[in-house]
């Protein structure tokens, strides 16, 4: 057997959520999506109402609003109270992992008024926004402006809050980092109410740099200050198809964006975005684009595509077609490929509805797509929430970039799961050690990608039912996840938080480093307050109790064992 061929599994015997699962299409249809396109009809009307009040009425409600948060936390009782979580229900959000954190923390915070774009500076070019205000609304808004968020996380639902806190990435980290590296200050209600400012030179420095990943465990964010970058109404898009093998598509993707002469901060020879789809072993995709201005997007000869319209193929499937007909070039407008992903939630949308991708349902239903996240997952009972663990995959691994092929290679003799989503990162050599760091020493080996002060890592997307499970072939999830967090664990790589992890205590500190995260728990108080980011995205229920004892245990925890 070679290195890449995939190992040989029995046959899997049906049961009743396999036929629950399959016909699950009729729920979606007649349930999910009426009720999903109502929700999103009313959110848009609560965008428009907030657009249209005064700056100073906004802000006047933001500071009321916060005001109410640092009275709610100063009723809490410690000794009768438990910890702090936020009101909103288990099945809200977006992220796959179950929240079942909440089953253990009583205390309710309601942040659920924190939905405002509070101020679009142009002069310093920064965005003031609430934590749930989420993608579609912030591009929406900047647009028009021709002004954008440096990073704009594909899927419409992905809220500031939920990128900072967890993990958001998209087609220009390759120049500006993750989600959380193109902010400038955050706003946080610390544990005893206190009302801070976080910036990276401020006095809460500290706090400012352990924000990130740390799941809102360190406090409650308010607001957000977040760079913007000026833009062009179209962006114009380079498809260009690779064939070879696994290695070849990872060196071909890595040729897209990284110059092999390592001038790697040239905008001409680095585009504006990059994204590659690999769709088996042998073949992929590579895109690049550049933003354009209406003028050149108009000139004769162009090919406009608006892919935002409901009955346009979806994107991954129209961006297939270049295996067949060859590299060509077309204009999107800017916003639609901001969103691009959206309709079809990458390619889960085909798993969800097997026939949505067809041109009548396009047509004919598709401007109800997609079915709101949060509410597919209020629809699954425990049974089907522990058969989606098992037979389905929705990974993201965060790996150097010289890597990449070792991970392609990894997810095809392990997993089997195609499409693969290929975006690069920047991992950005800090002031301090933060739990997400590049390898030591990147800056003196200077691999394609790298600079003097960021490590390139890139994210391989593992998000569909693997070849096994398509087969009827035996199929442990659970397994096939705790091997790939081992291998990311040995090969310096990461897995974000919203996903479900198998990762025990010491092995999650192992994955991430916990000194200054542990110095601002203490600092700040949040221990005995606010759950620990390793119980809050541990796996599986969590007591009060078991809470409680890992809290007054803290100092003796596994990631002083794996420091």
């Amino acid at each position: 057997m070679s290195d890449l061929e995939a190992p040989l599994r029995p046959k899997r015997k049906k049961v009743w959520v396999d036929y629950f699962v399959q016909f699950r299409w009729i729920l979606v249809i007649f349930v999910v999506l009426p009720i999903s396109f109502t929700l999103y009809f009313l959110t848009y009307l609560g965008d428009v109402k907030s657009e249209m009040k005064s700056y100073q009425r906004r802000l006047k409600e933001h500071d009321e609003n916060v005001q109410k948060v640092v009275k709610r936390l100063k009723e809490r009782n410690p000794s009768k109270d438990g910890l702090v979580c936020t009101a909103r229900k288990p099945w809200i959000a977006v992220g796959m992992r179950n929240v079942d954190y909440k089953r253990a923390r009583h205390f309710e915070v309601d942040l659920s008024a924190f939905r405002n774009i509070l101020e679009i500076d142009k002069e310093r070019m920064v965005a003031r926004v609430e934590p749930l205000v989420n993608m579609g609304q912030i591009s929406r808004a900047s647009v028009p402006m021709n002004l954008s968020l440096a990073v704009v996380a594909e899927l419409d639902d992905l809220t500031v809050g939920g990128l900072i806190n967890g993990y958001g990435i998209e087609g220009s980290s390759h120049i500006y980092g993750l989600f959380s590296d193109t902010v400038v200050a955050y706003e946080i209600v610390l544990a005893d109410g206190r009302v801070v400012r976080a910036t990276k030179d401020n006095e809460f420095s500290d706090l400012f740099y352990a924000i990130p990943w740390s799941q809102g465990t360190l406090g409650l964010l308010v607001s957000a200050e977040i760079k913007l970058i000026p833009i062009k109404e179209y962006m114009r898009l380079t498809y260009k198809p690779v064939v070879g093998n696994l290695k070849e598509l990872a060196q071909a993707y890595m040729d897209s964006f990284a110059p092999r002469d390592g001038d790697q901060d040239n905008p001409e020879k680095v585009p504006d975005f990059v994204e590659t789809m690999i769709y088996n072993s042998t073949e992929g995709v590579m895109m690049t684009g550049r933003y354009a201005s209406k003028e050149e997007a108009k000139k004769k000869g162009n090919v406009i595509n608006n892919v935002g319209w409901w009955f346009k193929p979806w994107f991954y499937q129209h961006a297939q077609t270049a295996l067949k007909k060859g590299e060509f070039v077309e204009y999107i407008p800017t916003r639609e490929y901001y969103h691009r992903h959206t309709r079809c939630l990458y390619w889960e949308g085909k798993l969800i509805l097997p026939f949505a991708d067809q041109w009548w349902f396009r047509f004919l239903l598709g401007w109800m797509m997609p079915p709101k996240v949060s509410l597919l997952k209020a629809t699954q009972g425990e049974a089907i929430r522990n058969y989606y663990h098992e037979m389905h995959v929705i990974q993201d691994m965060l790996v150097p970039l010289y890597k990449v092929g070792d991970a392609l290679e990894w997810v095809h003799k392990e997993m089997e799961v195609y499409p693969l989503w290929l975006c690069p990162h920047r991992l950005f050599k800090l002031p301090v050690k933060t739990m997400v760091y590049p390898e030591p020493g990147f800056e003196h080996q200077r691999r394609q990608g790298d600079t003097s002060y960021a490590q390139m890592y890139t994210d391989v997307g593992v998000y569909y039912s693997p070849g096994p499970v398509l087969r009827g072939e035996v199929f442990d999830g659970a397994d096939a996840v705790r091997r790939m967090e081992d291998w990311l664990v040995e090969n310096r790589g990461f897995q974000p938080q919203y996903a479900v992890s198998e990762l025990n205590e010491k092995k999650f500190w192992r994955m991430f480093d916990a000194d200054l995260y542990e110095h601002c728990r203490k600092k700040y108080g949040a221990v005995g307050t606010f759950m620990s980011v390793y119980y809050k995205s541990k796996k599986g229920r969590k007591t009060e109790k078991e809470v409680q004892e890992a809290e007054q245990a803290h100092l003796e925890t596994a990631y002083a064992e794996a420091n």
